[in-house]
């Protein structure tokens, strides 16, 4: 295919060419009616470019077939049969995948170290979640993808099963054997969708982790704002064999979707890919290097602890992906959120991820030099200046199996259910109503439906009073925690 194309933006550009005057929405009207101060911090041009597909970019018979080329395009640059753009990030792309593959009521294997999203996904869908839980790594306290074995296991426990979701990379870039998941997964004859979130940049650099559909998986969702050049919400479906039907996928992203998808969006996936077809070795060749430099000057650091590829060699990890740079921070006497506040206040640079133990940064190929000697100047200012930083009390981390909890009641039936508030300490050993996710990374440390146990309150009460951002509880303080209420 002729991948110097790019459907979207040719459609953009003749638009603008012609200067069609729209009597339809947007009601700015390519920014006619935009407010100045507006306009003057987003740009003219943002207005100017955001049209309705249907009946600006393409007629209302869709007879150009603009998105459906670009979709082409990208299927052939990713190695997949179909691809299909979404404009409602991946947050809602994996609920649709996972509306596709089951349905109410319906089992579906699930990775317990999924995002929020995936259990909002379960309580919207009223699927039975079959929990499979990840490795973890108690010396990090971090969780690892499962493994083929794990995923064969609960398939043996649960035959019925209508597929598996597995996320690969984590937000700490640590990967799945995805191929082999694949292979149990299919000598079950259920599909094998992969919430590939972080991974839009992997397709095409022989020297990163295995692609999903690389490694044959039926259904990959990634979000290209994450890794990738496109806008943020920006999400690609990537489609293969024949175990999830296209039209049934089709169907579950319309009746989730927007109806008022964004160009702009449309063309940045459009643009991005064009990109990387044409110039994606070597400017992933160039970050890679970068993060590896960045790495090793980081390892000289007194007090850090910088992860790599010893993640791998210890059997916790299939693949690591280097290009996330994560830094343990608690020998510098913090947290890994005091790190990424303090750098933040001080040096006016946000880390992409942090936790009670580390900050991480994600390096693309949109980083230079410039970028570069900031974030290691930063980090080396952070070192030098850890002591000052005032001490919170400490996360009282539990032991990791303290996080698998019992899963007593579907998540739909207790979110939905009758409830009610109980203060903290009286909470342990009721069933959850809701979700409490330390944010980010935004994975639930109880999901509607499990039984909370002392040690989760203890943990999670601790990390409010460290400086916890709680996600999803209707008391943020979590002074009080929703639960069932009692017949």
């Amino acid at each position: 295919m002729d991948h110097s194309r790019v459907p979207v933006l040719e459609a953009l550009q003749e638009f603008r060419r012609r200067g069609d005057v729209v009597y339809g929405p947007p009601g700015h009207k390519q920014g006619r009616g935009t407010d100045p101060r507006v306009a003057e911090i987003l740009g003219e041009d943002v207005f100017r470019s955001d049209v309705l597909t249907m009946n600006g970019l393409d007629d209302r018979r869709q007879s150009q077939g603009v998105l459906e080329q670009a979709q082409e395009l990208m299927a052939d640059a990713v190695g997949a049969e179909q691809a299909f753009f979404s404009t409602c990030g991946s947050s809602l792309s994996v609920k649709t995948a996972m509306c596709a593959v089951a349905g109410p009521g319906e089992k579906l294997l699930l990775s317990r170290n999924a995002h929020k999203s995936v259990i909002a996904a379960v309580i919207i869908n009223g699927v039975v979640p079959i929990w499979v839980h990840p490795k973890f790594d108690g010396e990090r306290h971090m969780a690892h993808p499962p493994e083929a074995d794990d995923v064969r296991d609960r398939l043996r426990e649960h035959p019925d099963a209508k597929g598996m979701l597995l996320i690969t990379p984590t937000d700490w870039g640590t990967c799945a054997d995805i191929r082999a998941v694949a292979d149990v997964c299919h000598a079950a004859d259920v599909p094998l969708v992969v919430d590939e979130a972080w991974g839009a940049h992997l397709p095409f650099h022989p020297d990163l982790p295995t692609w999903g559909m690389d490694a044959d998986a039926d259904l990959v969702v990634t979000s290209v704002h994450k890794m990738g050049g496109a806008l943020e919400q920006s999400s690609v479906f990537h489609l293969q064999h024949d175990r999830i039907s296209p039209d049934v996928l089709k169907q579950r992203e319309d009746l989730l979707g927007t109806t008022s998808a964004s160009s702009l969006m449309y063309a940045a996936l459009d643009g991005w890919r064009r990109q990387m077809v044409e110039q994606g070795r070597d400017l992933l060749d160039t970050a890679l290097h970068r993060a590896e430099r960045i790495r090793a000057q980081l390892r000289e650091l007194p007090g850090l602890r910088v992860m790599g590829g010893e993640v791998v060699e210890e059997g916790l990890a299939a693949q690591y992906d280097p290009m996330k740079i994560v830094v343990d921070v608690r020998g510098l006497g913090i947290s890994g959120m005091q790190a990424a506040e303090w750098l933040r206040a001080n040096r006016h640079i946000d880390v992409g991820g942090s936790d009670t133990c580390r900050i991480s940064a994600s390096i693309t190929h949109s980083d230079d030099d410039e970028t570069e000697k900031i974030f290691l100047d930063s980090v080396r200012s952070l070192v030098e200046r850890a002591d000052s930083i005032e001490r919170q009390p400490p996360v009282r981390l539990p032991e990791p199996g303290a996080l698998e909890l019992e899963q007593a009641v579907l998540p739909r039936e207790a979110f939905f259910g009758p409830a009610e508030q109980v203060p903290a300490e009286r909470a342990a050993g009721r069933i959850a109503a809701e979700m409490i996710c330390p944010y980010p990374p935004g994975v639930p440390v109880v999901a509607p439906g499990e039984v909370i146990t002392p040690e989760i309150v203890e943990y999670l009460r601790s990390g409010v009073e460290h400086g916890f951002l709680i996600a999803g509880a209707a008391d943020p303080a979590l002074k009080t925690m929703r639960v069932m209420a009692r017949h």
